[in-house]
């Protein structure tokens, strides 16, 4: 169950092969378990390339690889990379940013009605004040790149030290069954220093915002293997009927569609064809296409297996949990009409 996801033709080395195997099975055994997860940082970390650097596939290997593991530990581990990219991207790097080593990176750039975070120059320096929302793990991670209001219309990305006095991460809010150990909370800021990551809206106007969204659609595309994996065994377990035999086929038939998406959208970046408002565009259609194939695995998972593995085996139940709250982050009809948008923006007919 726990061996590595590939995405192309193009097999990786079998050195790599073994490790991310051996990380696969480093994940799994994590049980949901975030500090366990933390431990994994590093080798991680070691396996994966910066994303548009030409191995970009080796980089949603990974993050695939995880996903089918343990969706908690790529939960964990995926920000943690993406923070390491937009460092780079920017011209930073992880211990330097806020002067000292960084052991552990979150990446908080979300927003919500009556709570907002602001950027202020002072002394030479900046400081955050306000409150910023769903920052997962807030209170378990060391360093983080937030995004903060600047002015009018204005956000700008910056590298916080987590552990300073002035972070107040909420507590008891994370009601969740799905990813329960990755609580994700507002967390209040009161003049924390912070190091600008970029200028104003850079952080979302980078071509590697969208590169970002793609690795977390790679993260869907682990977990719904992971859950196609157990509707597989099963046929194998018993002779299967024609029922079962078609649950099975129209998994894969959604997987494969999947995969092929994410391999060509990888070769897309590595080639400079993933830039600007074509990798916006390019995000918006995988991201729709993968998360459309992870609920059509996790419908047929359903009918297939019946209740047995749901309420009787931990693994599997918690990895379908797990993925249908993974899977929100994934705006359903609102990103389809975003997309949408983006088509008649961009002008022509892309079919």
């Amino acid at each position: 169950m726990n061996r590595p996801v590939l995405l192309d033709s193009d097999t990786p080395a079998a050195a790599r092969q073994a490790l991310l195997a051996d990380l696969a099975h480093r994940a799994a055994a994590t049980e949901g378990s975030v500090d366990a997860a933390l431990d994994l940082l590093a080798p991680a970390e070691a396996l994966a390339p910066l994303p548009g650097t030409g191995a970009t596939v080796r980089l949603w290997e990974l993050l695939a690889t995880l996903g089918a593991a343990d969706l908690t530990a790529a939960r964990v581990i995926e920000p943690h990379l993406d923070a390491l990219a937009i460092l780079a991207q920017a011209g930073l790097d992880s211990a330097g940013s806020t002067g000292s080593a960084a052991h552990s990176w979150g990446v908080y750039a979300a927003e919500a009605p009556r709570l907002r975070l602001d950027a202020r120059p002072e002394g030479g320096g900046w400081r955050l004040a306000g409150t910023k929302p769903w920052c997962s793990l807030a209170a378990q991670l060391d360093r983080a790149v937030v995004t903060a209001h600047t002015g009018a219309g204005t956000r700008r990305a910056f590298a916080v030290d987590l552990r300073h006095a002035g972070v107040s991460p909420g507590r008891g809010t994370w009601a969740s069954r799905g990813l329960a150990g990755v609580d994700s909370t507002p967390v209040d800021f009161t003049a924390v220093p912070a190091v600008p990551v970029g200028g104003d809206n850079w952080y979302l106007t980078r071509s590697g915002f969208a590169w970002g969204g793609i690795g977390v659609a790679a993260v869907w595309f682990g977990g719904a293997v992971g859950v196609a994996r157990r509707l597989a065994a099963a046929g194998r377990d018993r002779e299967p009927d024609q029922i079962a035999l078609m649950l099975l086929g129209q998994a894969d038939a959604a997987l494969h569609a999947a995969r092929r998406v994410l391999a060509a959208a990888a070769a897309d970046v590595d080639a400079g064809r993933a830039n600007g408002p074509d990798g916006a565009l390019l995000a918006g259609q995988v991201r729709a296409v993968v998360a459309d194939a992870a609920e059509q695995v996790l419908r047929l998972a359903g009918h297939g297996l019946g209740p047995g593995p749901l309420t009787g085996e931990e693994d599997h139940a918690r990895r379908v949990v797990d993925l249908q709250v993974y899977l929100r982050q994934h705006h359903a009809e609102r990103d389809s009409a975003a997309l949408g948008r983006a088509l008649l923006t961009a002008g022509g007919e892309p079919w």
